[in-house]
């Protein structure tokens, strides 16, 4: 299943979240968080955007991992995310639910991709970056980047 979103990513973020449990969004960042533009909490992960505009977001929930292809995007990372209601929801920080998608009940892992960044206006404001969020039930694994990407106007 494959869905394709215009997310405002308010505050440089939007949600993954299990919408039986509702979970609270997290409020503390650290700077290791901020540097993998992904943070989690149980039953939530956070998804970080560069921009906190409308930015266009692909979600793939699938039965395996997709291939793996590095040098397609700027950044990727992982982390896992517990549905036990088996309904995923995608959630704007400040504009609320934009869609819940009926899935397997059980632990999944989360792979952000991040293209695109290089594209960013010196405001930040505009640009040609985009996401894909692929899903598939895997067992919990602490988060990983697997692909960092250093901004060359900050450093990181």
């Amino acid at each position: 299943m494959t869905r394709r979103y215009r997310i405002f990513a308010d505050y440089h973020q939007f949600y993954l979240w299990d919408h039986g449990v509702s979970p609270d969004a997290p409020t503390d960042y650290t700077e290791e968080d901020t540097l993998r533009r992904i943070k989690t909490v149980p039953y939530v992960v956070v998804v970080q955007p560069e921009r906190d505009m409308e930015v266009p977001v692909e979600v793939e929930v699938t039965n395996h991992p997709a291939c793996l292809d590095l040098d397609a995007w700027d950044h990727v990372v992982e982390a896992s995310l517990d549905l036990p209601s088996g309904r995923l929801e995608i959630h704007e920080c400040t504009g609320g639910s934009v869609d819940v998608l009926t899935v397997t009940p059980g632990t999944y892992r989360v792979r952000a991709y991040h293209g695109g960044l290089g594209t960013l206006s010196e405001d930040r404001l505009d640009g040609d970056d985009h996401y894909r969020i692929v899903l598939w039930l895997d067992a919990f694994t602490d988060v990983t980047v697997l692909k960092q990407y250093v901004d060359p106007h900050i450093g990181a």
